[in-house]
């Protein structure tokens, strides 16, 4: 009996002509073959995808692989499961559509033509906006329409005005085609013909201020998607060089009306930035010290606080760095709190940024003893975390051991004698 299906009374009997003869489960998705036979549109995916070229039931050659939605069936399938919902049968949603390779090709030409007296600028909003909401449907979609050439025709898009430089698109075009453009993944040569252009890179720069914050937000995804797909040290320096880009992330961060998606993409930008370490100093001068310890302290989930502790690490690598984590109350307590508490990833960030400040100053080292940092450590240590957070957490307790309270077990003349690797 289908997974769905469950919590049934073992009495109810799923009709014959409802059943997937593949999976043998209550078909969601009814789609009809060339031989006429009906499959649930994911098996008899599947069985195509794996070089089946025969139709499972009769072993007839299928003529060609289109799929033909059966709606009549499954508009069958819904009412029987409507009738049977007291014992406990949910409703089968109306599926989705695939995208239609005529269709994709059809919508790109229309919103890569030139806006005129043929082609309105608002037409050309509308056939962007219908490509997002098919690639948002699935990934078959996306890989569909990726599959057309789409990403460079967005780029062109989006870039339109400042490559010729004369207004060309509207705000509508701009906005929709970034938004499609950063549901992809962008190969190294089209992340290169972004930061290779300073024109391009400024107009995306620009983009994180816009009024909008859906487009900051997903100029924002479009600056850590550009950095991540170039490889090129240089390339990424013409991006993170510019202190405007830090200020743009660090106020996406820093709003009060950023949602989980802006504070998940905001992140992951700071992070990019601060890996290219040439640039690094400009993301203190924009403040990132205090909005990191700030939103670490709240609104992270676990994902985001170890790239969040990560760019911490990252950060108090720079004298400046140290001091500036320094002055804000929070960052020892934060730092200690976290050990072993969220994932070995953050343990091992965490410990490598308390390593830094602890060495910085002295101050420091008194506030993590008094956290209970020393504790954290022994535990740490005895655990299976990573052996590169075991090394610093052995480092910092050879640092710390000053500061250690004199009734603290590693003051014990048995510890003395515990091995201490450097790092």
């Amino acid at each position: 009996m289908p997974g769905n299906l469950e919590p049934l009374d073992l009495g109810i009997q799923i009709p014959y002509h409802f059943r997937c003869p593949i999976s043998l489960e209550l078909m969601s998705d009814p789609v009809t073959v060339s031989t006429g036979q009906t499959y649930d549109r994911t098996s008899i995916e599947s069985w195509i995808a794996t070089g089946n070229t025969s139709c499972p039931v009769t072993r007839l050659p299928l003529s060609d692989f289109t799929l033909i939605p059966n709606h009549t069936l499954r508009r069958l399938i819904q009412e029987w499961c409507v009738a049977n919902r007291s014992s406990g049968v949910e409703r089968i949603p109306t599926p989705k559509q695939p995208a239609d390779p005529i269709s994709v090709r059809s919508l790109l030409s229309q919103a890569s033509a030139i806006s005129g007296a043929h082609v309105s600028v608002r037409s050309r909003a509308a056939a962007i906006r219908r490509l997002r909401g098919l690639a948002r449907d699935s990934e078959k979609n996306r890989v569909l329409i990726a599959g057309h050439n789409a990403r460079e025709i967005l780029v062109r898009i989006l870039f339109a005005d400042v490559d010729v430089g004369v207004e060309t698109s509207s705000s509508e075009v701009v906005s929709e085609s970034l938004a499609l453009l950063v549901m992809f993944h962008m190969t190294e040569g089209e992340c290169d013909s972004i930061s290779s252009d300073p024109d391009r890179v400024g107009f995306m720069t620009r983009l994180l201020f816009d009024s909008s914050i859906e487009n900051r937000v997903n100029a924002a995804a479009l600056v850590e998607m550009v950095l991540t797909g170039s490889k090129s040290t240089d390339l990424k320096m013409i991006i993170s060089g510019s202190g405007s880009v830090f200020e743009g992330v660090m106020d996406l961060l820093r709003s009060s009306v950023s949602s989980r998606r802006a504070l998940k993409i905001g992140i992951k930008a700071l992070f990019a930035l601060c890996l290219v370490k040439q640039t690094r100093h400009l993301a203190i001068s924009a403040g990132a010290p205090g909005t990191l310890i700030d939103r670490l302290a709240a609104d992270f989930d676990r994902c985001d606080t170890e790239r969040g502790l990560a760019t911490v690490e990252l950060l108090c690598r720079l004298p400046e760095g140290c001091a500036a984590f320094g002055e804000h109350a929070l960052t020892v307590p934060l730092l200690v709190k976290t050990i072993l508490r969220v994932s070995d990833r953050a343990t091992e960030y965490a410990a490598g940024a308390l390593l830094a400040l602890c060495t910085a100053e002295e101050r420091c080292r008194d506030e993590a003893a008094a956290a209970g940092l020393v504790t954290q450590l022994l535990l740490l240590v005895q655990s299976d975390c990573t052996e590169r957070a075991k090394r610093k957490a052995q480092m910092l307790l050879k640092l710390l051991r000053d500061s250690w309270p004199d009734d603290t077990l590693v003051n014990d003349d048995e510890f003395g004698r515990s091995e201490v690797v450097p790092f």
